[in-house]
């Protein structure tokens, strides 16, 4: 049975690691650190963890200023209200100067459940990898969590990383590279690629992948965990190597992830595309599964996705 894991775990305790070697790194929470896990943080350094209340936009600012001052922020709160209720300071405040902020995506996609339209942020990806400067990255599970935060501790300027809120199939291994701008192979195929973005997603092309194969039909499955800056060589590959791509995301398909394939495909090697996502809605209340299910998301519509590139 594959291991599941809480991405938001790895996060907290990846903060209290990255903490204890590096003094300059500061924690910004909106009244959500049990969620988030930020409480992790401040258990440990009280004089470096700022619980912001419920004032996500202060907490942006705030942030900014921090850094500015040679901290390195790492800003936490729910996709919805980072960057849905702040945009415009992440936008002037953070990514206009180029500053070495990290803001932390959190309870994306409607796999969050119960807690419904309000709370699932299915636009996130959108509304962050169109602004200039900004680095956005979806580690697909806990394992690629760790090497994620590793990374953008030494990365300098603005980076957004998303994350889920239920326990997710472990997918890849601590051998597994992870390079911004880069991505990796799950698995090898001939005749469609799919390219995802989170452990639940290319879970289920997992399972879709398996259930083709008996047709006879050979996918190859590419775990796009920097959306900006995009693997294009990886793409590029794809596009000539099988018949067509299929994107795969927990994130509308208006200008989400499938959309920042699809400009790659246009401008370099157009094949046939389809994207698997959440359309023109918005999420609704339910058990995770039962919602995947509802919004288009799992094994057998990738299938149906699939099939159709190759007609």
């Amino acid at each position: 049975m594959m291991e599941m894991r809480l991405a938001r775990e790895a996060f907290g305790d990846m903060l209290v690691k990255l903490g204890k070697t590096n003094n300059n790194i500061v924690v910004m929470d909106a009244d959500l650190s049990k969620s988030t896990m930020t409480w992790k943080f401040a258990k440990e350094f009280q004089e470096r963890f700022f619980d912001m209340g419920i004032a996500e936009q202060d907490m942006t600012a705030t942030a900014a200023g921090l850094a500015l001052a040679g901290k390195i922020p790492f800003i936490a709160t729910y996709g919805v209200f980072l960057p849905g209720r702040c945009w415009d300071q992440v936008r002037i405040s953070i990514c206009y100067a180029n500053l070495n902020v990290k803001i932390a995506v959190a309870h994306g996609g409607v796999s969050v459940g119960p807690d419904g339209a309000t709370h699932q942020a299915l636009e996130d990806i959108s509304l962050l990898r169109c602004l200039p400067n900004m680095t956005v990255l979806v580690p697909a599970d806990a394992v690629e969590m760790e090497k994620c935060m590793a990374a953008i501790v030494e990365y300098v300027g603005p980076v957004a990383i998303r994350f889920g809120r239920e326990k997710v199939p472990v997918i890849t291994s601590a051998s597994t590279p992870f390079v911004i701008g880069k991505s990796t192979v799950l698995r090898e195929g001939k005749d469609v690629t799919i390219i995802g973005i989170g452990s639940l997603m290319l879970y289920e092309a997992m399972l879709a992948a398996d259930e083709l194969a008996k047709k006879n039909i050979s996918v190859r499955i590419i775990n796009m965990y920097s959306v900006k800056p995009i693997d294009k060589e990886a793409i590029i590959k794809a596009c000539e190597e099988t018949k067509g791509i299929v994107t795969v995301e927990e994130h509308t398909v208006m200008g989400g992830f499938g959309s920042a394939v699809a400009e790659v495909v246009v401008q370099n090697k157009p094949v046939k595309m389809r994207l698997v996502g959440t359309q023109d809605r918005f999420g609704e209340s339910g058990k995770p599964a039962e919602l995947l299910q509802e919004f288009g998301l799992t094994s057998p519509f990738i299938q149906k996705a699939v099939l159709e590139v190759l007609k």
